[in-house]
């Protein structure tokens, strides 16, 4: 069986062993580097090769005939290279003698520099530098620093000064790094905070200006229909005269009500809602759709969350709205199930009996539940039906 053209993802397999054999070793080595990415194999790498450099850079000096206390205290200085992150002071301080009577003189530097990077310009570090500037201008044993001539010492007094503070320059230059970038931090955050403000505000002012044009222009309307619903129904004596005009008078009352609840939502700004219809008033939204409905109800829990509710009903709601402005005289089902953490609507609907008139649309509704769904991590979905009717599918989650 050839392997030639066959491609698994992640994988691609070829004709040539020289490439398989080649890529086989590119990706052991990509998982050999991929282990120093981590944080507690990189700080022990990194350990290793500092304690390595500090023992190479006392055994390359050590004479023939050392005196075994410079060979003690060199590699006692070597060894406060391993604590200097816990213990820097410390470390520096065991490091000094090391480089005084022996050859650490890199060991005193990189505890210099960590404990400089910890303490900053405190008396700690200034006392560290003092000691291994000390430790540089003075040689050992001191019957050679007396001998030493007044250029020798300005010269050792030069190189002192470089290795005491080069490590508390680098030291400072991290500091500053370290500081300059929690600056950004804080001004990253800080901008964070004005862009969420100045949101607030354009939301706050667009939603003022959303509730004064409901309140103009809607609310006026609904009013209006709902007086002129009242003079019917007192002018209608009996029939469906009568009873269409009490229909159109408890739809426009409630509506009115909604829509007054609504805007003062709007004018206050609260991210509530306020009150909203639930599930349990489908009772009432079903026998005034004037839309014949077969209603099935399964697994409901004794309470919802208040999100959900208001969801469900918003659904069966522009549902039915759609089935009377769309499909005329079709016959409606409603299944509700509640499972898995999830509640489950279904709303379907057989072709139109009769011609539908033509009333304004903005194509909006669906679009709105969709999103309604979405911001509630449930999932919508609409599509034809075999006999010429239409299907809506929702499912919100019970867990938020």
């Amino acid at each position: 069986m050839s392997t030639q053209g066959l491609s698994i993802p992640g994988i691609s397999m070829g004709g040539s062993g020289t490439g398989t054999a080649r890529r086989a070793r590119r990706f052991s080595l990509t998982g050999m580097f991929s282990v120093f990415r981590k944080p507690v194999v990189a700080t022990v790498a990194v350990e290793a090769v500092v304690l390595l450099l500090v023992v190479l850079d006392v055994w390359l000096v050590v004479p023939p005939k050392a005196q075994p206390y410079s060979l003690y205290l060199s590699a006692a200085a070597c060894l406060a290279v391993v604590v200097r992150r816990r213990f820097p002071f410390l470390a520096m301080l065991v490091a000094v003698p090391g480089f005084l009577a022996g050859w650490a003189q890199l060991a005193s530097m990189i505890t210099l520099g960590m404990l400089a990077t910890r303490r900053q310009l405190s008396w700690q570090t200034w006392v560290g530098a003092a000691l291994v500037f000390a430790s540089r201008f003075v040689r050992w044993p001191l019957t050679e620093f007396a001998e030493l001539s007044w250029r020798e010492h300005v010269l050792d007094g030069i190189y002192g000064v470089l290795v005491a503070g080069m490590p508390i320059a680098i030291a400072l230059l991290v500091g500053a790094r370290a500081e300059v970038s929690a600056k950004l931090r804080e001004l990253a955050t800080s901008r964070d905070r004005e862009r969420r403000f100045h949101a607030d505000a354009v939301r706050a002012e667009e939603r003022a200006r959303l509730a004064r044009e409901m309140h103009d222009v809607v609310s006026h309307q609904i009013t209006l229909i709902a007086m002129q619903a009242g003079a019917l129904q007192a002018q209608a004596k009996e029939g469906p005269a009568l009873e269409t005009a009490q229909v159109i008078r408890q739809l426009s009352t409630r509506t009115l009500e909604e829509l007054r609840s609504l805007v003062s939502v709007l004018r206050s700004g609260a991210e509530d809602d306020g009150p909203r219809p639930g599930i349990g008033e489908l009772d009432h939204l079903i026998r005034t759709s004037d839309v014949p409905v077969q209603l099935t109800v399964d697994h409901l829990p004794d309470t919802l969350p208040s999100k959900v509710s208001a969801a469900a009903y918003r659904t069966v709601q522009e549902c039915l709205t759609n089935v009377h402005k769309h499909a005329p005289g079709a016959t409606a089902t409603i299944r509700i199930h509640a499972t898995s953490g999830a509640l489950d609507i279904e709303v379907e609907n057989a072709r139109a009996c009769r011609t539908a008139e033509a009333l304004p649309s903005g194509g909006h509704g669906l679009t709105g539940l969709a999103e309604r769904a979405r911001l509630l991590g449930g999932s919508f979905e609409t599509s034809g039906t075999k006999d010429g009717g239409f299907r809506v599918r929702a499912r919100y989650p019970l867990d938020r």
